[in-house]
């Protein structure tokens, strides 16, 4: 076997990979006598075949299969031994490459176009100044913050007479077109209705100054504006829901307004436990400060991230194959429907442009050898899952249930890698902070906005 390499320029190379007989015959003989021992040929018996016979059926196929396994192997192994860092996979080079007649031919030649990755080479030093722009955190973000806890953790309370944000409870009865009952017609008990919720302006009005008890007939259909929704609040079938065009008698028996939680040691603790060191209006202003400031360093640290990321693809001209990257891309999509040539096209600048930037991130990685570990990787899936709980107002979460969801992210492989790199790219731009000249600037989350527009 004999493997050549031409390097066109600094990025595009030719391999030619020569296989002789003596590099796939025993191969091809072997499972040749394997197929003869199984195979089932009418006039024979099991491993009588003649193996002229086995030959003339399956000896292209195995020949081609052989050769191929040889060439696979071959290829991957000397581009290992010679250390080489290709970018995508390797192409065949249509100009170069000979037909090939796998009936005669003993000896064959492949030749194949590969795009080697650039030497990427990045100064990070004290010279070059970078802007970090901080968020300020102002009065109104922390009185939206403690407004949305006390909403979070609000409930609903009796109350005597129907206002035009309460939510009623009550029982629906069908009318006919004398105003009494339906026999047999749709009653659902129990049904609660937002007030705020009704699009007729008529029917709303209605309902305000109402205690319980108190009886109104409409028609709900036109109170909602909509079908489905009224379907699904009495309880009857799609099909019944479009076809409905009744009044209804509905009685109050239950009147419900939403109060938001008082801001005192109880919602203290219930937003941060028991043991909370929390215990005036001042503190919890205070922590949720500390909060807002944490977040929006994510903010912060993500623009950073981007603008360093352009600052550096303006300094470093990292010079790609596009043409062969371009063809590359083109060859691995052939067979999904889903990604179309005028796709690849119109998002291959895109494609250049990140793949620049992970060219730049790795030399950095190398350079400082960073290594991100298991034990990071869990810590940054039980933030993730520690955020999402928060979403939802549940803040002291156990460590064994975040440790339990963590587990579950990262079983994910999509998600374990998506998490990989981020850590690595975070590892990298902690690099860049270090290195170079940093400039913070506090703006108001405002012209924050207007920045990253």
């Amino acid at each position: 076997m004999n493997i050549t390499r031409e390097n066109i320029d600094d990025v595009n190379a030719v391999i030619k990979v020569g296989i002789e007989k003596a590099d796939y015959e025993k191969a091809v003989n072997d499972t040749l006598k394997d197929y003869r021992q199984k195979a089932s040929v009418p006039g024979f018996r099991p491993g009588k075949v003649p193996a002229g016979l086995i030959k003339k059926r399956f000896g292209t196929a195995v020949l081609v299969e052989e050769v191929n396994k040889v060439l696979s192997q071959s290829l991957s192994k000397y581009l290992v031994e010679e250390k080489l860092n290709i970018l995508g996979e390797p192409l065949p080079n249509e100009e170069q490459q000979k037909s090939i007649n796998w009936d005669t031919d003993e000896d064959f030649e492949f030749v194949f176009d590969i795009a080697l990755a650039p030497e990427v080479k990045v100064t990070l030093d004290k010279r070059s100044k970078y802007d970090y722009y901080k968020i300020a955190v102002s009065e109104e973000m922390i009185d939206q913050q403690v407004d949305m806890i006390a909403s979070q953790l609000g409930q609903n309370v009796p109350v005597e007479e129907v206002k035009d944000n309460s939510s009623v409870r009550g029982d629906f009865v069908q009318l006919d077109e004398n105003g009494e009952p339906v026999e047999d017609g749709i009653q659902p008990t129990g049904i609660l209705l937002g007030i705020d919720m009704i699009k007729d302006e008529e029917i709303k009005n209605a309902f305000v100054g109402r205690k319980k008890d108190d009886t109104l007939v409409f028609d709900p259909v036109k109170a909602f504006d909509n079908r489905h929704e009224v379907g699904h609040m009495l309880n009857i079938k799609h099909e019944e829901a479009d076809e409905l065009n009744s009044e209804f008698k509905f009685t109050i028996t239950e009147i419900l307004q939403f109060e938001k939680a008082e801001i005192n040691e109880e919602l203290f603790k219930k937003v941060y436990g028991e043991e909370t060191e929390i215990k005036t209006v001042e503190d919890f202003r205070n922590k949720i400060k500390e909060e807002i400031a944490a977040n929006l360093v994510y903010s912060s640290d993500q623009k950073f991230t981007v603008d360093t990321r352009d600052t550096l693809l303006e300094k470093i001209k990292v010079e790609l194959p596009e043409t062969f990257l371009k063809r590359w891309l083109i060859a691995a999509n052939k067979d999904n429907k889903d990604v179309t040539e005028e796709q690849i096209e119109n998002e291959f600048e895109y494609f250049i442009k990140d793949l620049q930037w992970q060219l730049i991130k790795d030399s950095i990685i190398k350079e400082n050898e960073l290594k991100v570990t298991p034990e990071e990787t869990q810590d940054f899936a039980k933030q993730l899952a520690r955020a999402q709980y928060s979403q939802y107002g549940i803040h002291d979460v156990p460590e064994e249930q975040l440790e339990s969801f963590a587990k579950m992210i990262m079983e994910k492989p999509e998600e374990s890698e998506r998490i990989y790199k981020k850590l690595y790219e975070d590892k990298v731009i902690e690099v860049v902070k270090e290195k170079v000249n940093i400039q913070e600037k506090e703006v108001s989350q405002e012209e924050f906005n207007e920045m990253m527009k």
